[in-house]
């Protein structure tokens, strides 16, 4: 514990942000993150609890008290080894996640809880700039191959664990570059890929291959969902391939919102809006891209790819943005005594609704209208909770004006033809079923298939993901060895 009356001393100090006319004007990370000085201070908060719960309210239980008193004593190299011990990528987590550990902070019974979160990003934001992240090649290989599919935070924690473990991996992914949603549906003001791409750097250092543009199995005909494949493979051919074969594909199925009008042109899924604005930052050229310029834009889904719609909108330079949430407004502070130490039900303001964003809650739209095959508004109508269901408010309809809707509702699971080719069972919502036990866990009913991600649990976090690819991947180092010293 570095300073014992820490937490009654110091406040918790936020990250800062660059101005909103400033970071408005580009797609660049906007986020100030401490200094030493403030990153002591916040460490010092830590009160090294008996139960640290903050370790069991992260998915990959990062231990988060070892960490802050290393940061405390200013021995960062070894912060980042402890970090790294539990998440191969904190650089992604530390800028996007939204941070369950510090809704289980001790702490935040009845104070700010430890600024958990903004530590690990200046942690491994240290270990970069001081050279510390090296490659972690094997020193005995294996001679066994395998596949991993789907080059998200799932499929990048476990092909790294792999082959750290000494197996020749291939990581194929469908898209033109590495990093699954990361890449093409997280904006680049949230996360520059250049994390992404120093990552992929490291890990072809590891021994990795990464094939890119290459489809497994296929989609089916008018999928929505995002490819950029030049070529494909048949799942029987990789099973041939290989000697164990790991799905981590992402839940890509968006969810819509089959109303009257949906056809007409300006209505769009938000993973048809977003991937391209990322293509576009990388420097490729992108014929028709779907853009906010001077347009009413309105958001369906309150949720972070709806945040994520909102922050491109903007800087796209849309007239007016508008975000609809079909449930009722939660409330500005939680009742901490009967949620904690778990995820609580409160108002979440992003910083892309800070940068202009009117936001409405009980709306439900109940349709589509056009003039000409082109969107003009949709119909709305408020709802209220009765016995478990939302009902129609009589009295309370009305028309908005809207040049573009962005459906940002949600993933319903994952492509399904994929599965099938394979002869994956699948579960009731249509994911992957296999189980996460410890012994034969991630395994399906197709032999020497595994499944992890968001393919297998439904759409999730990406420290989820990445908790699942670090879990896989010791499932299928267990299934080709007989044992497995890769930690779980």
């Amino acid at each position: 514990m570095g300073k014992v009356t820490g937490f009654m001393e110091f406040e918790r100090i936020e990250e800062g942000y660059k101005p909103v006319v400033e970071r408005l004007k580009n797609y660049k990370e906007f986020v100030i993150g401490l200094d030493d000085s403030a990153a002591k201070k916040q460490s010092a908060r830590c009160m090294d609890c008996g139960t640290p719960f903050c370790n069991n309210g992260c998915p990959v239980n990062n231990i988060i008290p070892d960490f802050n008193e290393l940061v405390f004593q200013g021995d960062w190299q070894n912060a980042i080894t402890v970090l790294h011990s539990t998440n191969n990528f904190p650089e992604f987590t530390g800028r996007i996640c939204p941070a369950p550990c510090e809704a289980a902070c001790t702490l935040n019974v009845n104070d700010d809880a430890v600024g958990i979160k903004s530590i690990e990003h200046a942690i491994i934001d240290r270990a970069w700039a001081e050279g510390w992240v090296k490659p972690q090649v094997a020193k005995i290989k294996t001679g066994k191959k395998v596949a991993v599919v789907g080059s998200g935070p799932a499929g990048m924690a476990a092909a790294q664990q792999l082959a750290r473990a000494g197996h020749s991996v291939t990581l194929f992914e469908k898209n033109d570059r590495a990093g699954g949603l990361l890449r093409y549906g997280i904006p680049d003001f949230k996360m520059e890929k250049t994390h992404i791409d120093r990552r992929v750097e490291q890990m072809q250092a590891e021994g990795v291959e990464f094939r890119c543009g290459v489809m497994v199995g296929a989609l089916p005909k008018g999928s929505k969902v995002t490819n950029w494949a030049k070529e494909s493979i048949s799942p029987e051919q990789l099973k041939k391939d290989f000697d164990a074969v790991l799905l981590t594909g992402g839940a890509e199925q968006s969810r819509d919102l089959p109303v009257p009008g949906r056809e007409l042109a300006g209505v769009h899924f938000a993973m048809e809006f977003l991937p391209q604005q990322n293509k576009v930052n990388a420097g490729d050229k992108f014929k028709d891209q779907l853009r906010a310029d001077g347009k009413h834009v309105i958001v369906i889904g309150g949720g972070d790819t709806g945040s994520d719609c909102v922050g491109t909108s903007n800087r796209h330079g849309a007239v007016s943005m508008t975000q609809f949430e079909v449930m009722p407004q939660p409330p500005e502070e939680e009742n901490r005594p009967m949620t904690w130490p778990y995820w609580p039900l409160k108002l979440r303001t992003s910083s892309s609704h800070e940068e202009g964003c009117v936001r409405e809650f009980a709306i439900s739209t109940k349709e589509f209208i056009g003039k000409d095959g082109k969107l003009t508004g949709l119909k709305t109508v408020h709802v209220e909770m009765k016995d478990g269901k939302l009902v129609e408010i009589a009295g309370t309809e009305k028309t908005y004006p809207a040049d573009m809707v962005l459906l940002a509702m949600g993933f319903t699971a994952p492509v399904a033809s994929v599965l099938e080719a394979f002869g994956i069972d699948k579960d009731a919502r249509g994911n992957a079923k296999a189980s996460t036990e410890f012994i034969g866990g991630y395994a399906t009913n197709v032999a020497k298939v595994f499944v992890a991600g968001d393919i297998r649990r439904g759409q999730s976090l990406v420290v989820w993901a990445i908790r699942e690819g670090r879990q896989a991947a010791r499932s299928v180092d267990e299934f080709l060895m007989g044992f497995s010293d890769l930690p779980r």
